[in-house]
């Protein structure tokens, strides 16, 4: 499978995804949504700031879910991943206030990251506000920059 994270650009993670100060990608939800039961190892995740092209890929090493989460079991979450996660300590209750009602978490582990050539994606049925999608085929949405050359779009792609 192949997902596409779309980043709050703030938070300025790609970064930290490249030079290894993020290697998890973490996901807080109150309900379960994509990618939660449609990523595994061996997967690809390409990475986008809102608003902007594809710039970044990881290989998923290893996934870990948690389910029926409390505000305890979210500080015990954080307190052991939140360095792998990008987080410096004095953002760690920032991100605590920010998670601690959620019910569901996923770490995606992330391997082998690199700036690849950037590309824009075609969101179509996907939602206009999806934080995440998950194709089985990156090219299935993946369109040319503007400007560029002619778009690899396939016709329409229904949300996995």
């Amino acid at each position: 499978m192949n997902h596409v994270a779309i980043m709050k650009k703030t938070w300025g993670l790609l970064p930290k995804i490249l030079s290894g100060a993020k290697r998890i990608e973490s996901r807080w939800y109150q309900t379960k949504h994509l990618p939660w039961g449609k990523i595994k190892a061996g997967d690809t995740v390409y990475f986008k700031n809102s608003g902007e092209p594809v710039t970044v890929s990881a290989e998923v090493k290893e996934v870990l879910t948690f389910a029926n989460l409390t505000p305890p079991k979210i500080y015990q979450i954080l307190t052991k991943y939140y360095r792998l996660d990008g987080i410096d300590s004095s953002q760690f209750n920032y991100f605590f206030e920010l998670f601690k009602n959620k019910k569901y978490c996923l770490l995606i582990f992330l391997k082998d990251p690199k700036i690849i050539p950037p590309f824009e994606i075609n969101k179509t049925g996907f939602g206009a506000m999806s934080a995440w999608i998950t194709v089985n085929n990156i090219d299935t949405i993946r369109t040319a920059l503007p400007g560029g050359s002619k778009a690899v779009m396939r016709r329409s792609v229904k949300p996995l």
